[in-house]
C-alpha cells in the first residue's frame, strides 16, 4: 500500500491535482449525490449507488409484482443470505460459506455472543470495550440475563484489554475500528493474546468493513459480525452479515431457533434440527427488498482495490486533519481521533464544547457530518466517493462558520432526535 505525504500547506490547486491522478475517481460517478453537497458521513450511512434505484424498481415490479411467490425460486430470494455473504466475504478476508447476510447486527451479535457463551460453560467473564457504540455492551447484559447471570460483562478500554483477558475469559468481543474515536485494534495481536488463553476472539466489523483492509482469516479470527449500510453502502437498515469460522460450524450454535436455520425447513417438521454450516445462524423469513439492494453497494467495491481504498482514506483524514488545525485553529477544536492514520479508521473526530451547534451549522452549509455526545463532531471519508477538493471545501466551509460565529445562531442551537 503507498502512504500518500501530505504537503505542509495543502492548497486547493494540490487537492485538484490528487483528484485528476486518483485512481478511484471513477467510481464516484456510480453513486447519486446531490449536487454541492460534500457528504462526510459514509461512516454513519453510505450514499446511495446508483444502480440502486434500477434495482428496487425491478425486485418491486417484476420480482414482487410479475412473479410473485415464484421469485423464492426464479429470482434466488431464498439464497440470498448465503449468495450475498460469499460475495462479501473477500471484503473482510473470510472464505466461501464464513459469511451471511441476515438480520440486523443486534441481532447477529446476540447469537455469536450466545454461541460464545455456550462453547465455554466453565468460564464467566465477557471482555468488551466500555467506551464503544453501548449497543454492544446492552446485547452482551442481555445475553447474560438469558443465561441466567451466568457470567459478567467486563468493561475495558483500549489499553486494558490485553491484560483483562485471563483463564476466566470467555470471549474479547470488540469492535475493530471505534465508533466515535476512530481508533483502530490490533485484532491479529488481541485474537492472538484471546486465544492462548483459551478464549473466543469476536469481532465488530461495522467501522471497518469496505473502508480498510480487514483478515479474518489471516488473523484466526472465530466470529464477526458487521452492517452493510455504513461504508458498504446497502441502504438505511440494510440487512447486516456475521461471519463463523469453518472451524466452528456445526459445534457452535445460536439459541434464537428459527425455521430459516432448520436442517429441512420445508419439511414443516414440529421439533428443530440445525442446519450443520452456517444457515444454523438464520431465523427467519428475510426482508428481501432492502437485501436485494445490499448488492448494489457490493458490487462497486469489489470492482476497486481495497488498498487503494486505505492508501486514499488515509491520505483524506490526513488532509482533513492538517486543514482544520491550520484554518481553524484558535476555535477549540481539539482533535479526538489518532494522528496517526495507520492507527485509525476512515474517520475523524474533533472535540468542542460546542460541537451539536457547530455541526447544526455545517450541515445547513452543505457538508454533512455527525455529532456524538458529549462533544464530538465525527466526520467519516468513504474513498469511494469523497475527493480531495472535497475536504479542502468542507474546511473552507467550517472555517466561515467558526470565524463568523454562525453557529451562534438560534437555528442551530435546537436539539433534533437524530444527531
Amino acid at each position: 500500500m503507498t502512504r500518500i505525504e501530505i504537503p505542509e500547506a495543502p492548497d486547493r490547486a494540490w487537492c485538484e491535482a490528487m483528484d485528476r491522478a486518483d485512481p478511484l475517481a471513477p467510481l464516484r460517478d456510480r453513486f447519486d449525490l446531490p449536487e454541492g453537497m460534500i457528504y462526510l458521513d459514509g461512516n454513519s450511512l453510505g450514499a446511495m449507488p446508483k444502480d440502486a434505484s434500477a434495482k428496487a424498481q425491478d425486485v418491486v415490479t417484476r420480482e414482487w409484482g410479475t412473479d410473485l411467490i415464484k421469485s423464492w425460486n426464479s429470482a434466488g430470494w431464498f439464497d440470498l443470505p448465503v449468495r450475498l455473504g460469499d460475495k462479501l466475504a473477500p471484503l473482510i478476508g473470510a472464505g466461501a460459506g464464513e459469511v451471511i447476510v441476515c438480520d440486523s447486527t443486534s441481532q447477529n451479535l446476540f447469537k455469536v455472543l450466545s454461541a460464545a457463551v455456550a462453547m465455554r460453560p466453565d468460564r464467566n467473564v465477557l471482555i468488551l470495550e466500555g467506551s464503544n457504540f453501548p449497543t454492544n455492551n446492552y446485547i452482551a447484559e442481555g445475553v447474560a440475563a438469558a443465561t441466567g447471570g451466568r457470567f459478567s460483562v467486563r468493561l475495558c478500554e483500549k489499553d486494558e484489554i490485553a491484560g483483562a483477558i485471563d483463564a476466566d475469559t470467555i470471549a474479547v468481543a470488540i469492535t475493530h475500528v471505534h465508533y466515535k474515536t476512530g481508533h483502530v485494534h490490533d485484532m491479529a495481536a488481541i485474537t492472538a493474546r484471546a486465544q492462548a488463553a483459551g478464549a473466543l476472539a469476536i469481532w465488530d466489523l461495522c467501522h471497518s468493513a469496505g473502508a480498510m483492509p480487514v483478515d479474518l482469516n489471516g488473523c484466526n479470527a472465530d466470529f464477526a459480525v458487521g452492517c452493510t449500510y455504513k461504508y458498504l453502502n446497502g441502504g438505511p437498515g440494510s440487512p447486516a452479515f456475521l461471519f463463523v469460522a469453518k472451524r466452528h460450524q456445526g459445534q457452535a450454535h445460536q439459541p434464537v431457533t428459527g425455521w430459516w436455520g432448520h436442517a429441512a425447513p420445508f419439511a414443516f417438521e414440529p421439533g428443530y434440527r440445525p442446519q450443520t454450516g452456517l444457515r444454523q445462524f438464520l431465523i427467519g423469513t428475510q426482508p428481501i427488498l432492502s437485501m436485494t439492494l445490499v448488492e448494489t453497494g457490493l458490487d462497486i467495491h469489489l470492482s476497486a482495490d481495497m488498498a487503494e481504498i486505505r492508501s486514499k482514506s488515509m491520505a483524506l483524514t490526513d488532509l482533513f486533519i492538517r486543514l482544520v488545525e491550520q484554518r481553524c485553529a484558535g476555535h477549540g477544536f481539539t482533535l479526538a481521533s489518532p494522528r496517526d492514520a495507520a492507527a485509525r479508521g476512515s474517520q475523524v473526530s474533533f472535540a468542542h464544547a460546542d460541537g451539536y451547534p457547530i455541526m447544526r451549522a455545517l450541515i445547513a452549509a452543505g457538508v454533512i457530518g455527525d455529532f456524538r455526545a458529549p462533544d464530538t463532531v465525527r466526520f467519516g471519508f468513504a474513498p469511494l466517493y469523497v475527493g480531495y477538493v472535497d475536504v479542502w471545501e468542507a474546511v473552507e466551509r467550517l472555517a466561515a462558520i467558526m470565524n463568523g460565529g454562525v453557529w451562534r445562531q438560534p437555528e442551530h442551537q435546537a436539539r433534533e432526535a437524530v444527531t
